[in-house]
């Protein structure tokens, strides 16, 4: 009794257990999601103030926002191009490599660039404009490469796989237009089926008759009898009378 008593209560904890993990990876799950959801609404807000303001605003406080707005948009298509081709080409994993370095320089400049946004000195801002320019030319050159190189790449292996594929159809094609068979060889009769001169149904009474007289050899016409010998022993035949 108390075994039970002890699996029962073993029972009920490894139920507890797993319902408890099992409600931390939901909560996990929809807290990442929730996490994602605000992450691409804030991006997309923060993007949209950016292309008002470099509409808005003019000189160096302008122009600085097209160079966040330029930035994070190279830095945000290459990071998607790169992930995306990185689940089909294991050779795009070094890529993501050199484009995770390549974003710690990015996200730097972004920071930066955030904070001079709301500088008021106009004179000193305009002053490292040039730096700035020159660094984001620099930074978002590289992330284009690297994307376009993912993409031409991608554009290759599909080219040849379509080359392939044409090549295949091509020869399917012929085939099936070849619709002229090669001459069939006479079928030779099953074991035990009679051939073709063979006979299974008896044959007539006539047939038999004529087959018969085909195998006897020609016999000699039977010429007509003589008139018989007389010999002298022999009684002549006594004429008969009337009377």
């Amino acid at each position: 009794m108390e075994a039970v008593i002890a699996v029962v209560a073993l029972l009920f904890v490894l139920f507890l257990a797993l319902g408890a993990y099992a409600t931390v990876k939901v909560v996990g799950a929809a807290k990442r999601s929730v996490d994602r959801t605000l992450t691409s609404a804030r991006r997309t807000v923060e993007d949209h103030t950016l292309r008002a303001k470099s509409f808005a605003q003019p000189g160096p406080a302008g122009e600085i926002a097209q160079l966040r707005l330029k930035l994070r948009t190279s830095m945000r298509a290459t990071q998607d191009a790169l992930q995306a081709g990185a689940a089909e080409d294991e050779s795009l994993k070094e890529s993501l490599g050199l484009f995770r370095r390549l974003s710690a320089h990015g996200h730097e400049l972004d920071g930066e660039l955030r904070r001079l946004e709301s500088e008021p000195d106009r004179a000193t801002l305009a002053e490292r404009l040039p730096s700035l320019r020159e660094r984001t030319e620099r930074i978002t050159a590289s992330a284009d490469s690297l994307r376009w190189a993912a993409r031409d790449r991608a554009r290759r292996f599909a080219d040849e796989d379509l080359d392939t594929l044409s090549a295949q159809i091509d020869v399917e094609a012929g085939a099936l237009r070849h619709w002229t068979g090669p001459e069939t060889a006479p079928t030779p009769p099953w074991p035990g089926t009679p051939a073709a001169e063979e006979q299974t149904w008896p044959k007539s009474a006539d047939a038999r008759t004529a087959e018969s007289a085909a195998r006897e050899p020609d016999r000699p016409a039977i010429t007509p009898p003589g008139p018989r010998p007389t010999y002298p022993w022999q009684k002549k035949p006594r004429p008969e009378t009337t009377t």
